[in-house]
Order: structure tokens, then C-alpha cells, then sequence
């Protein structure tokens, strides 16, 4: 049996198949057709549809609340490169780095040999001569100037 989140994902993604890639819903009228808590959906959003995972979502909260989730268009990779270029913060875990190579990977944005190569130059072995409290801001600006040489 499906877990609930991957329930609440799949309901999402047929919606905005349904609506050409963006919707917006409520957190309260979801959370009640799946019979739990908005927090939840809150946790769904937040896990499966990030900006990382090609969506933008925005919320607003309150009375008349919603959650709006776009699918970035990846048809674009120069758009969505600087999108994510945009997103990223300051620093990097080499985990977190190898996610967003696979998804580049798996929008083709990328082949498996640059993956290869951007694995490489941002893991902890690479940069291994750099201090550990440093070694996160380094991997960031080294992810982000490989992703600006493709964006050029």
C-alpha cells in the first residue's frame, strides 16, 4: 500500500498534468479530502515539489490561503539553471549537491559524464584541503559557477 505522502504527490502531479504544469490549492480542502492534517501537505510540498525538484511554490497563509505550485518549465534549461542558480544559498552539503546533479541529469539538462565530472569536483574527497567549516561555501560556488558556465 502507498504511503500517504506519495498519495498526496501523485494527486498533485495529476492535477497540474491536468492544468498545464501550475495550480493552486487549498491546504485545508486537500488536508480534508485526504483525511489528515494540513501540516501534512505542508510536508509534502515542502519534500517533493522544491525548487531543486523543478517547482515553484509560493504560500499564503490564513483565512483564504493557498499554495500555488508552478512546474518550472525545463524545456528552458538556461531558464531553469538561473532559477536554481537563484535559489541556492550560501552553502552546500555534498548530499544535497548530488541531488540536484541527478535531477539535472534526469531533465537532461546534463549527461551522465558532465555528472560525473560535477560529482567529482564538489565532493568531500575534492575538497579535502579545505577546512570542514568553509568546505560547504566552496562546494556552493563551484556548483554555481560550473552551472553559470552552462547557462553562458
Amino acid at each position: 500500500m502507498a504511503r500517504l505522502s506519495d498519495l498526496i504527490e501523485s494527486f498533485i502531479k495529476e492535477m497540474m498534468d491536468d492544468m498545464d504544469g501550475a495550480i493552486e490549492i487549498q491546504r485545508n480542502e486537500l488536508a480534508s479530502r485526504f483525511n489528515c492534517v494540513p501540516s501534512q501537505i505542508n510536508y509534502v510540498i515542502s519534500t517533493r515539489f522544491s525548487a531543486d525538484k523543478g517547482y515553484y511554490v509560493e504560500s499564503r497563509r490564513g483565512g483564504g490561503g493557498y499554495i500555488s505550485i508552478k512546474r518550472l518549465n525545463t524545456e528552458s534549461a538556461g531558464d531553469y539553471l538561473m532559477h536554481i542558480i537563484a535559489s541556492l544559498g550560501d552553502k552546500l552539503t555534498q548530499h544535497t549537491c548530488e541531488i540536484f546533479i541527478k535531477n539535472f541529469v534526469d531533465y537532461d539538462i546534463i549527461d551522465e559524464q558532465e555528472a560525473g565530472l560535477m560529482k567529482a569536483a564538489t565532493s568531500d574527497k575534492a575538497l579535502a584541503g579545505v577546512s570542514p567549516e568553509v568546505r560547504d561555501e566552496v562546494r556552493m560556488n563551484i556548483l554555481k559557477n560550473m552551472l553559470m558556465s552552462l547557462v553562458i
